[in-house]
Parts: C-alpha cells; structure tokens; sequence
C-alpha cells in the first residue's frame, strides 16, 4: 500500500509565542527553527506574524537569509493580514515569500468584527493575493474561526470556498480556532470539505480548549486531510495547540496509512530546548516528554518488565532519545529497587533487600521522595555495615555575608577520617562555600564534578515558611546525576545536597 504523504507544519515560533508570558529573542528564534527544520524535519514552520515589532523583523529576517542560503526558503511561512499591502511590504523587508493570510472563517467575525459583507471581504483578499504574487510571494489562507463557521454558517463557508479555489492558492488553511470541536465534528466537517474539493490542499490546525486536539488531529487524519499545524510541548494560546510530540507518536502507531518525516528520537531534546527558552515547565506527566511518563512506580510492573517486557507498549522510551527509569516509594517494592541496584552496580541478597524495601516503604508513607542516588545511603542506614558508610562529612562551616564586604565561608571537612579546613569569598555564600570546597579537593588533587543546573522549590505538601529544597545537577566526566538537600535554610539545604554529591563521587 503506497502511503500518502501528510505535512507537518510547526507553529511553536508564531502562535506557541502566544503562550502567555512567552516571547523568544531573535537569536532564540533562529536556533529554534534551525532545529526544527534540520533535525526534528517539520515540513514547514510559522515563524512570526507580519508587524508585530522591530525584534520580530529581525528574527525573521535572520531566518530567511539562513533559509535562503540552505534551500528551504519555501518552508518559512508568515502570518499576514488583509491591511491593503502593508503586510506585503513587511514580508519584502524580512525576505520571507509565503505568507497565512489570515481572513474570517465564520459570518459571526465577519459580520461583527470586520463589520463587512462576503463580497467586500473577498475582493479585498484577492488584491492581496494577487498583489503578493505580483512580488512573488507564495498565498496560504488562514479560515479564522472555521469551526464556528461550519458549526453555524456552513453556507458562508462554502461561499468563501468556492471563491478561494478560483485564486493562485498553494494551501487553504482550516483552525479550530477556539478549540471547541469534537472529533467527530472535525471528521464530519473535513470529510465534507475534502470531498467537495479534490484537488485543494487543506491543514487542520487543531487548538486544545476541551483536551480534545490530539483526538482531533487523528480524525482529520483519516478524514484525508494533507497538511497539520502543532506546537513543541502544545505551547499556544489560552489551553494551548495540538502537541507536535503526542500527535506524531499517534500518527506513527496508529494511522500507517499516513507517512511524516518527522525524526521522533529528536522529539525531547527540542522540548526540553523550548521549555528552557521560554520558562514554560513540562508537567512531568505530559505524554512522551513529560519526566515521569517512562518511569515505572508500582513494583508489579518493574516485575513485569523483567518478565518478558508485560508492562512495555509501542511507546517505548528509546523510540525519543529517553530511558526507562523504576520510581523508589511505597507501592515499588522490590523489584523497582533491584532494577536501581542493578544501575548502581550494587547486589544485596534477599533478607537485605527487604529490610531496605521495608525502609522505602516507610519514607513513601511519611511523603519522603527517594531517588537512585539515595539508596547507598539507605543501605548503609539500615544494614548497619560498612558497605558504602559516609567517607566525606562536612563537620560545621560558618558563613558571612555583610553590607559592602564579598560573602564568606570557612569550612570544616573530614575525608576518611582526614580533617581539612578552607577560608574562601565568593559571589554569595553557596558560591564561597563552594570555593572553599575546591581548594580542598585541589590539596587532594581530587577533581570535582562541575554544577550545572541548580534548582530551588519547596517540597509537595509544604508551604512557604516549612522547608525548601535544593536540587542541583552534576556532570562528572560527562555523566549527569542529580544531589538533593532538605532544610529550612536554602544555602544550607545546597550544603546538604553537596555533602551528598562528595559522597555519590
């Protein structure tokens, strides 16, 4: 069965920009879309809208001029307007050349928003059209607030149609603008038109109001519809769009009848890229990038996975560059603690692993959250042995910091048994400690891994005044692990996740 080819058009830098609080520097929008294009392989990408400011020029100009230079100038698309050509001259200045033109998809926002009948609005989107191939500037056209147009005005959108396809379109662009669709609306709505058209291309751009885009997508889909238009992590406006990551995993398992070019393994590394970009967390359940969607908790399915894989699905976590992990709490059990031990290289035998178990199970009551890099501490804890005991121990440390003098720390540390004492100034006092900490280890001639992601939060079921946590990330020889510390105080809670981190190494 030859497979039909479907576009996949990106809008993370146009209406995931839309996302409140979240805008991207010209540079920001340029590594982004140079990832977009080159390695996760989107077909094409939205990447400004015509008039918006200087640094939106910028950014697309420096987009089109590295686009030019690869070939792919074609796949950088414009959001414009029907403004009597000054979105046109806008699009001359960026060196973009196709433009989405926006137009009103419904009778309800041509009538009270643009205050005009179908004929006036018509004749002047095909002055812009024809204005803009004048200037060889390709035409999609954007059908703002289809949905509501076919859910009320059906015979508008059809008229408007109609229209449409006697104009030098490359595409016809259909939103859910205000996500209200069900999916059996998109598959019904998209079948009719596709039917009625043959020879048109259309996109489906689903948005995600009722959690229903991914759904929708799938409808359109099968519907037969050419073209769909996501964002990284669902980023847009109010509930955002249909989720680039969610809809291509869908696609891929369930519609083969479909073929897309995406580069799945690529998928989380540009999440993560644009959640750090813009500040725009991840919940740690959002499907196939979220943290926690290829973490195993319940210990039944850790046996599972060790039994001929029965808790594994299509979705496996190397298909997206990730790696399934075993969650240590009260419902693991043994086997998710085996599978740590066996990623620590450490073997208890079985009387030892269930007093250890017994030790999880009892923090997971009490709201404790246990990693990998706990558990030698837990051991050594419950065992009573010498089996990976505390070898560094930072015994007391003062630290100063007054109007107009550098913070200050003096610390105390014991190396196996061997005390050492440091004085150091820095940029603030964890920063000092810090600086305390490696001429000790520079003494030793001992390396330390370097810090490079320091988080502070209060932990789940706590409140602002209660205890804070410090979670930091560590490269040692380009191996990341992560340290934690609990207190009241946040340097002092850093202090703590570093004693840990000199005893992890």
């Amino acid at each position: 069965m030859k497979r039909r080819k479907l576009e996949i058009m990106d809008t993370t830098l146009r209406d995931g920009e839309q996302t409140s609080g979240v805008s991207f520097s010209v540079s920001e929008k340029l590594t982004l879309a140079k990832l977009l294009l080159d390695e996760l392989k989107v077909d094409r990408i939205e990447v400004a809208s015509a008039r918006v400011s200087e640094g939106e020029l910028k950014a697309v100009q420096q987009i089109t001029e590295w686009a030019k230079n690869e070939g792919c100038l074609h796949r950088i698309e414009v959001l414009t307007f029907v403004d009597g050509g000054v979105s046109i001259d806008w699009m001359l200045k960026a060196g973009a050349k196709v433009q989405n033109l926006l137009t009103k998809g419904s009778l309800n926002h041509l009538t009270h928003q643009l205050k005009k009948t179908p004929e006036q609005h018509f004749k002047e989107i095909a002055e812009t059209v024809k204005l803009a191939k004048k200037h060889g500037i390709e035409t999609n056209v954007y059908l703002e607030d289809w949905s509501n147009g076919m859910r009320n005005s059906k015979e508008y959108v059809f008229q408007f149609l109609d229209f449409l396809v006697t104009l030098p379109l490359k595409r016809i662009l259909l939103p859910d603008t205000l996500g209200i669709l069900t999916h059996t609306e998109t598959a019904a709505y998209l079948s009719e038109i596709i039917k009625r058209y043959p020879g048109v291309h259309f996109d489906f751009h689903g948005h995600n109001d009722y959690d229903l885009s991914v759904a929708n997508v799938m409808e359109a889909v099968k519907a037969g519809v050419h073209g769909l238009h996501l964002t990284v992590n669902g980023m847009g406006e109010r509930a955002g769009n249909a989720p680039l990551a969610s809809a291509v995993a869908v696609i891929k398992d369930f519609l083969p009848e479909v073929q897309i070019s995406i580069n799945e393994s690529s998928l989380y590394k540009v999440s993560k890229l644009v959640s750090a970009f813009t500040g725009f967390g991840i919940p740690a359940n959002k499907p196939i990038v979220g943290d926690n969607v290829f973490t195993q908790t319940a210990g039944i399915h850790a046996d599972g996975d060790s039994k001929k894989n029965l808790y594994f699905n299509d979705l496996l976590p190397e298909r997206f560059g990730r790696k399934r992990r075993y969650a240590l709490g009260k419902t693991s059990g043994k086997a998710n603690i085996q599978k740590n031990l066996q990623e620590l290289g450490l073997t208890l035998n079985e009387e030892e692993l269930k007093k250890v178990t017994q030790r999880i199970i009892e923090l997971g009551d009490k709201k404790e959250r246990v990693t990998k890099e706990d558990l030698p501490y837990i051991i050594s804890d419950v065992l009573d042995t010498d089996m990976l005991q505390k070898k560094v121990i930072i015994k007391s440390y003062v630290l100063t910091h007054a109007m107009g003098l550098s913070p200050s720390t003096t610390v105390a540390l014991e190396i196996e048994g061997e005390l050492h004492e440091a004085h150091a100034q820095g940029d603030g006092q964890y920063d000092a400690f810090m600086n305390a900490l490696r001429k000790v280890y520079h003494t030793k001639k001992m390396p330390l891994p370097k810090l490079v992601n320091y988080a502070v939060r209060i932990p789940p079921g706590s409140n602002s005044d209660a205890l804070c946590e410090t979670i930091i990330t560590w490269d040692d020889n380009g191996k990341e692990f992560i340290s934690r510390g609990l207190d009241s105080d946040q340097t002092v809670s850093a202090i703590k996740a570093t004693e840990k981190m000199l005893n992890i190494i």
